[in-house]
């Protein structure tokens, strides 16, 4: 079994911690709201918002923001929850680079006008819906802390239905990336916990298809530029660019 992750290796590459804790509160209390809104207030019964909270609260937000949060999207507080709406906006970077942004917003004029100019600004363009989307494929990804017993792990995921997995480095800490279908990301999730292995998160994110590989250190630094950029806005939620830096792309960062 063999795991790819991309965009998670681009942001290890580029060594980026997000030192922004408002901004950082503020896009996992709107994931929060979204998920109470789509589903059951109960995280018990609604995978997504169980997620959301553990996100939430493994960066530290108040319990009372987390609760907060859920009865705005669950509609127990006001109408606030109501207003976001979230939107996938597709677009390239420079060397032909495809990205997929979603975003959580309440008016999505401010949105596209800000994307639109961190696109101009970084050799970008900002596309129609669809341009890019057909690159890329959603897949479920789970976090286990290791070290854990790799043939241990293989034997498991192949009975809990996994795909593949890949073991990285993170904050000095060695992670085992399992890969799964949206499907079975609950399932599988769950099993883990059942046996004891550490999950740190489990989310859905976008993969794409194939990806573009960049040796150019100018372009390189183009394209981390214009996706930190994007990452900042505050209506973004995350950034995927099937894109590959290649180490002498890198070598100059």
């Amino acid at each position: 079994m063999a795991g790819h992750s991309k965009w998670a290796n681009i942001k290890r590459q580029k060594a980026r911690v997000d030192a922004k804790k408002g901004k950082v509160f503020a896009r996992l209390s709107r994931a929060i709201i979204v998920a109470a809104r789509h589903g059951s207030a109960d995280p018990n019964g609604n995978f997504q918002l169980r997620s959301a909270i553990d996100k939430a609260k493994a960066a530290g937000i108040p319990n009372e923001n987390i609760d907060r949060a859920i009865a705005k999207g669950s509609g127990q507080l006001d109408a606030e929850g109501d207003q976001w709406e979230e939107i996938r906006y597709e677009g390239y970077g420079m060397g032909g680079v495809a990205l997929l942004i979603e975003a959580m917003t309440d008016n999505r004029n401010r949105t596209a006008a800000d994307l639109r100019a961190a696109f101009n600004k970084y050799g970008g363009n900002l596309g129609e819906t669809g341009c890019v989307g057909w690159m890329f494929h959603q897949q479920g990804v789970i976090s286990v802390l290791g070290p854990v017993d790799e043939d241990q792990l293989l034997e498991f995921l192949v009975e809990a239905g996994a795909d593949s997995y890949e073991f990285v480095e993170e904050d000095d800490q060695a992670i085992a990336e399992v890969s799964t279908e949206v499907t079975v990301l609950e399932i599988v999730t769950e099993a883990l916990k059942a046996q004891d292995f550490q999950v740190l998160d489990a989310e859905i994110r976008w993969i794409g298809e194939t990806s573009v590989a960049i040796a150019d250190p100018d372009q390189a630094k183009s394209l981390i530029r214009l996706m930190d950029a994007l990452e900042d806005l505050d209506d973004v939620q995350s950034v995927t660019a099937n894109v590959e830096f290649m180490d002498e792309a890198l070598s100059g960062l």
